[in-house]
């Protein structure tokens, strides 16, 4: 079996010089803000709330709010995980009898800016996307036309939708359990015991055979040449289609109106065909596994496609008397740092923890 842990990622804007530099030394210089899917009712049972937090956990936000609002923290509901260095602005839905100790709330660090009632409990991926706000320090000489040349390729090309080092665990260990559990092989008793850890562990080695998938198209330089038996997905609708038709799907795909996607391996995974079907197949053999591995797990690894590629919107670049600032917005689930990453170009970016 291979070794992921010491595989580096290639990069797409390779031959560019990148800008060096340090991302999050301090929570101000890595702010963002969720754009939700839909804006509160009104009216409900659950009250979503606004909240900022500074340098402050995803994990330790709710056991706050569960503490201070004495709710059971099964009945917080969040849509995404958000960094803990950072400056953060997200929405959290706890049940309406929390409403009379909104008013007494206070808590170093976390401030719960708005309150609207809503229907329903928020759940997890119910965010269309984030919006960035990123200060790189101590950037090496000419860095900023460095930069400007990166912005420039990444606007025509995008830049690939990796998952970023974060996701594997510290020392891979996540991303060890999530293989050793697909294999059925004995893993560290708190990965039985707990739902979540399980979640996570198998999470990282979907997302690592991902990224072997990714890192693959980019090397061999064809991550924008349409296949047969490409699985692509349609922009604006999100649906999933084989490619038949070579030539017409090239021409879609260049026009923006449909990306290619890499397997999230699982029993309802869309299957590719043809030369794309080998490939995907052959990196399950490399780790040593088996679709039918997957089947194990239904509920915790069903299985998707994800877009090979991203293009940020309003990718905006600015010099600063402290370094270069970046302004982007991306979709839900893809890391702001994988971006990050094509600039700098080094790992340091890679292994900041999570934005998503």
């Amino acid at each position: 079996m291979p070794e992921p842990e010491t595989e580096v990622l290639p990069y797409l804007t390779e031959g560019l010089p990148g800008t060096g530099g340090e991302l999050k030394q301090t929570p101000e210089d890595f702010i963002v803000e969720e754009i939700p899917v839909y804006a509160p009712s009104g009216e409900g049972d659950h009250l979503f709330l606004w909240v900022e937090k500074r340098d402050v956990s995803a994990q330790f936000l709710v056991k706050i709010l569960s503490e201070k609002l004495r709710v059971d923290s099964r009945e917080i509901g969040v849509a995404g995980l958000k960094d803990r260095c950072a400056i953060t602005r997200q929405m959290v839905s706890v049940p309406v009898e929390c409403e009379p100790l909104l008013e007494g709330f206070a808590f170093d660090g976390i401030r719960i800016l708005q309150a609207t009632r809503h229907e329903r409990k928020l759940k997890t991926g119910h965010l269309k996307g984030n919006r960035f706000t990123l200060l790189l320090k101590e950037t090496s000489e000419n860095a900023f036309a460095n930069a400007k040349a990166i912005q420039e390729k990444i606007t025509e090309f995008g830049f690939p939708n990796f998952y970023g080092a974060q996701r594997m665990g510290r020392d891979n260990e996540t991303l060890r359990m999530g293989m050793k559990l697909l294999k059925n092989e004995k893993v560290s008793a708190k990965y039985f015991r707990n739902k979540s850890l399980k979640r996570l562990a198998l999470s990282a080695a979907q997302s690592c055979l991902f990224n072997r998938a990714l890192s693959q198209r980019v090397s061999a330089k064809n991550l924008h040449t349409v296949q047969q038996g490409d699985i692509m997905q349609v922009c604006e609708s999100g649906g999933l289609f084989v490619v038949e038709d070579v030539a017409a799907e090239q021409q879609r795909f260049d026009q923006r109106e449909t990306v290619i996607t890499g397997p999230i391996f699982g029993p309802k995974m869309k299957q590719p065909a043809d030369q794309v079907l080998e490939a995907e197949t052959a990196i399950l053999q490399e780790f040593s596994l088996e679709p039918a591995y997957f089947s194990r797990f239904k509920k915790l690894t069903p299985g998707a496609r994800r877009p090979f590629l991203i293009w940020p919107k309003d990718l905006k670049i600015s010099q600063t008397a402290d370094g270069i600032q970046f302004d982007f917005t991306l979709p839900s689930g893809v890391y702001a740092t994988m971006l990050l990453r094509e600039f700098m170009k080094n790992e340091t970016a890679a292994m900041t923890p999570g934005d998503s």
